[in-house]
């Protein structure tokens, strides 16, 4: 410290105590490594609390900040530590979460660049589909399969509402692909359904009014997921789950998810979308490279072996149809109208 000429005190910066923001404690990058940690699974996620299945006991967790902004969906396997008595009030805390075996993404649409990811850890792929009411929608079914083989995972086609239309069509659609299916009714047994599934762990995927929930439900007998019904003027269901639920099932797991009215596949590269349609993809290996495969692409292998006859033209046209949603174009599946005031 110095003194001024007459007598007044002078500090300079010496003299000056410096206080350390967010306190005296010094920062440190060393996580704790949690070796008590017990591993658990997902199986909902509700407004940031996570239900997590720890040596059979559910228990209600939230994230460790030390996680950061990473998301944690329904499937994955986590590392949790703190309270796991599961009682009512009490609440854990996730730490880790373990390497992801497959993960099934979708956009909101075709050109969104978020990826939202759906489940974690599956091994299979049910994509429900109505035979009427609502009407079947074989683009929304490819999209879906397009997700799955790109995820890694099994597709399953599960047919329902049988009592009301023929799968045929449905069928040969998709007899291409060898594609593994049930067709389903309301009063017939889910015996050859229920043998897919053991064992494994399944995502449920479909639009809203499917009956989506209505075959979780039968399922798994007092799953009580909701159920929604079809509106007659839009041909749209009602959104009835709300969010992912992993339910236990013959040695697996089932995961119902929320009815969802679009599977943007921003997140796909183009050709992986090819790639997708197994029964056209041996002919795009023949394709001059940067092919569209659209109508207008010349040397295209694709448009060759339609015109030979040797691969269906809904398959093509539904190709053509996602690759131009890409770009912004309009893919949306197209019903008939409903019927007018006077029939």
């Amino acid at each position: 410290m110095s003194r001024t000429r007459g007598g007044g005190r002078h500090l300079d910066e010496d003299d000056i105590r410096v206080r350390a923001r967010g306190g005296s404690k010094p920062r440190t990058r060393k996580r704790p490594k949690h070796e008590n940690a017990r591993t658990g699974l997902v199986t909902a996620v509700d407004r940031g609390r996570y239900r997590c299945l720890v040596d059979g006991v559910p228990v209600v967790a939230m994230k460790a900040r030390e996680l950061g902004r990473g998301s944690i969906v329904v499937g994955d396997r986590v590392d949790v530590v703190g309270d796991l008595s599961g009682e009512p009030d009490t609440l854990a805390r996730v730490v880790r979460v373990r390497e992801r075996a497959s993960v099934l993404r979708r956009t909101a649409d075709d050109t969104d660049p978020v990826e939202r990811i759906i489940v974690a850890n599956a091994d299979q792929l049910a994509i429900v589909c109505a035979l009427s009411d609502p009407a079947p929608q074989p683009r929304f079914v490819d999209r879906c399969l397009v997700a799955a083989y790109d995820a890694g995972l099994e597709p399953l086609l599960c047919l329902t509402k049988a009592d009301l239309a023929s799968p045929d069509e449905m069928l040969n659609t998709y007899r291409p692909l060898g594609l593994p299916y049930e067709v389903l009714g309301p009063d017939e047994d889910l015996d050859g359904l229920g043998t897919r599934l053991k064992g494994k762990t399944t995502v449920f995927v479909g639009s809203s009014g499917v009956g989506k929930s209505t075959l979780v439900n039968r399922l798994v007998p007092g799953a009580d997921r909701a159920v929604g019904h079809v509106n007659a003027v839009t041909g749209r269901g009602r959104h009835t789950s709300t969010s992912a639920l992993a339910l236990e099932f013959e040695g697996g797991w089932l995961i119902d998810t929320p009815g969802v009215r679009s599977f943007g596949l921003a997140h796909i590269d183009p050709d992986d979308i090819v790639a997708g349609f197994h029964d056209l993809d041996e002919f795009a290996l023949e394709c001059p490279p940067d092919c569209t495969h659209q109508e207008d692409a010349s040397d295209c292998a694709i448009s060759a072996a339609l015109e030979r006859g040797e691969v269906e033209a809904e398959r093509v046209a539904s190709l053509r149809r996602l690759l131009n949603s890409r770009e912004g174009e309009d893919d949306t599946e197209t019903s008939p109208a409903p019927p007018g005031p006077h029939g």
